[in-house]
């Protein structure tokens, strides 16, 4: 709190004429607003459509300023100094009246110095007014004041009802893990639901605030919300990549500042398709915990010029919005391919442009996971270290990752690998990529069923005969993609 009271008087201080807040907060702004006043005695008025101007936090309402632009011509013409809050200003910005007014009191300032200060959850500041307008971001709560929000609700409760709350540790991190990246009523709330609803703080408790996470990303989310993540035990092989994430998982999941390291990035996994990419980017956020969050750039690209850079910032948003959680982009080369002939009008540029500064100032815990077939196509800024914490190559799984897949896949259908000849199944499958080698088990099956025989080897085997694998079809260009990896990534197996 004490850093968001000195960043904004010192906006204030350094004599900017207006001042611009994006904020749903708006209760928490003004109470901002106060203590500065009351710390600086400046005067504080705020205008609302509603209820005109008034000395805040006073009622009595200046006469005949409940229009904007008679608000606006008040202020103008007040000798009074102070700072005035202009609630949802957005619709009026349109009438170039009102901007000339404004322009009138900004001019003004040296002889009478009054801060406008506009706060809506929207605001697009005309161009005439941009270079005397500051920004100002009302941070979201810290892990450390949701802990403390948490506590002050917990104390609350027992001093109502003379018993403390129950509930595990573990819960307790993870609520606090995912309260993360919202705002501060909207923790609050969920806070005290979570306690109210039955004395205590559960894993339902970090259920329902992923739906409410969820559910505020509208009807109009341009990201696609993976439920079925699954977990590594459904992963054949990628031990590298396993362990490079067991690694950092309590640094991204927990308090990375108190480890003294940085919160993880994120993963680019190039590979031969069908390799398991995509089910490992399923699998990292299953096996920490949190939603999967899935960008598809078909959904952001459009036909007016800009439109596509503002779908992709406001995508990244709503990823930063659900925080902690792992941002999958798949095939990201289809977006982001180079068009050195600019056929595109330049739209590729600008996404790579928005991209890479999101990846570059993100202060959220948004773990992209972001996979390639074709890394030619990759534009090379993307590939350059320190976008992304590590590059995975995603081989064709070798003799023992197909053993296991093989199990995996038998087990996931209810039949026990203990009764096939899984080591001989392997030996054959060589060359096929784990989506080749599911597509076996599952095609013997219906293979069997035809016949009204139990599954057997023979039948997997059939398949595997009958099957031409990726590497054979396409194996110039899987041995090109190979040859690339090799120096440039690492193993992820």
């Amino acid at each position: 709190m004490a850093d968001n009271l000195n960043d904004l008087a010192l906006i204030i201080k350094s004599h900017f004429p207006l001042v611009q807040v994006e904020t749903s907060e708006e209760v928490r702004m003004m109470r901002l607003l106060e203590r500065i006043s009351n710390l600086e005695n400046w005067p504080l008025f705020v205008w609302t459509v509603a209820d005109g101007l008034k000395r805040f936090p006073r009622t009595d309402v200046v006469p005949q300023t409940y229009e904007f632009r008679d608000a606006l011509r008040h202020i103008d013409k007040t000798p009074q100094n102070g700072i005035y809050v202009l609630l949802d200003p957005q619709p009026y910005f349109d009438d170039p009246v009102n901007v000339r007014l404004i322009k009138e009191v900004a001019q003004e300032y040296q002889k009478t110095p009054r801060t406008l200060v506009f706060v809506s959850q929207h605001i697009d500041v005309p161009v005439d007014l941009q270079r005397m307008c500051a920004r100002f971001a009302l941070p979201l709560p810290t892990t450390q004041e949701i802990r403390d929000l948490i506590k002050q609700e917990a104390q609350l409760w027992e001093r109502e009802n003379g018993q403390p709350i129950k509930g595990q540790q573990q819960a307790v991190d993870m609520l606090v893990q995912h309260l993360s990246g919202m705002c501060q009523d909207d923790a609050q709330r969920l806070i005290r639901q979570a306690i109210r609803d039955d004395n205590a703080i559960t894993l339902d408790d970090i259920h329902r605030v992923l739906r409410f996470k969820r559910e505020s990303l509208g009807e109009g989310g341009l990201l696609d919300f993976e439920i079925d993540t699954g977990s590594f035990a459904d992963v054949g092989g990628l031990k590298n990549l396993k362990r490079w994430l067991e690694l950092r998982r309590p640094a991204f999941t927990g308090d990375a500042a108190k480890m003294g390291v940085d919160v993880p990035k994120g993963v680019l996994l190039l590979g031969v398709q069908g390799a398991g990419k995509s089910l490992a980017a399923k699998a990292i956020a299953g096996s920490w915990g949190v939603p999967l969050m899935r960008l598809d750039f078909a959904v952001l690209y459009n036909k007016f010029s800009g439109e596509t850079e503002r779908n992709l910032r406001q995508a990244l948003k709503q990823g930063d919005a659900m925080s902690p959680c792992v941002l999958w982009i798949d095939e990201i080369e289809k977006g982001l391919a180079q068009d050195n002939g600019g056929g595109d009008g330049g739209v590729s540029r600008r996404v790579l442009g928005t991209l890479l500064t999101w990846m570059a100032e993100r202060k959220s815990r948004t773990f992209l996971v972001a996979t390639s077939n074709d890394v030619s196509q990759l534009p090379p800024e993307l590939l350059r270290k320190g976008r992304v914490d590590e590059m995975f190559f995603v081989d064709l799984p070798d003799l023992s990752t197909r053993e296991e897949i093989y199990r995996i896949h038998l087990r996931k259908r209810n039949h026990d690998p203990v009764k096939f000849d899984v080591p001989s199944l392997a030996a054959a499958a060589d060359g096929f990529a784990g989506a080749e080698i599911e597509q076996t088990v599952v095609a013997a099956i219906y293979e069997s069923l035809s016949v009204k025989a139990p599954l057997a080897t023979e039948h997997i085997h059939g398949e595997i005969q009958r099957t031409r694998p990726l590497s054979v079809v396409m194996a110039e260009k899987v041995d090109s993609l190979r040859a690339w990896a090799a120096g440039r990534t690492v193993s992820a197996d």
